[in-house]
């Protein structure tokens, strides 16, 4: 069964290339500040999201590469199946992110913080973010729980 996506915008963010992007949107302290500038087409979808403070940002990974299945983080010594990790490079190179919403831009693009992609990636979905359903605080971390080997 064929899938169809299209984008809904562009995620606009100060990293170049995917060597400038951190691992996690939380790792640089300030976060940068970051826009999600929706299609016009759009743009009647963003009535009531004043008020969240958290959006879910679904976007496509257009420069991530070919999917690995299997392979070694740069930050650990054992191979990893991809479906354990959050590498970019997967079979559907979705890419999701949790920001922090700060509101509307005179222009009508949203400002963001913690977004790790580079810049110009194609937007597929915003979702609100849900503490009461999204979060689950006693989640475990698998194979990222426990001390590593230094690759």
């Amino acid at each position: 069964m064929p899938l169809t996506l299209h984008p809904i915008g562009v995620l606009r963010t100060p990293f170049a290339t995917r060597a400038d992007c951190p691992r996690n949107g939380r790792q640089i302290v300030p976060a940068p500040l970051c826009h999600v500038d929706l299609h016009a087409e759009f743009r009647a979808g963003l009535a009531s999201l004043d008020g969240f403070s958290h959006l879910i940002l679904l976007y496509w990974l257009d420069r991530a590469g070919p999917a690995e299945l299997v392979f070694t983080p740069k930050f650990d010594a054992s191979p990893r199946g991809v479906f354990a990790t959050r590498s970019p490079a997967r079979p559907n190179p979705i890419g999701l992110s949790v920001v922090a919403f700060e509101g509307f831009e005179p222009d009508g693009r949203l400002r963001v913080r913690y977004l790790d992609c580079i810049d110009g990636t194609p937007l597929l979905d915003i979702k609100p973010y849900l503490p009461t359903t999204d979060a689950e605080p006693a989640a475990s971390m698998g194979w990222l729980s426990k001390p590593r080997e230094a690759p």
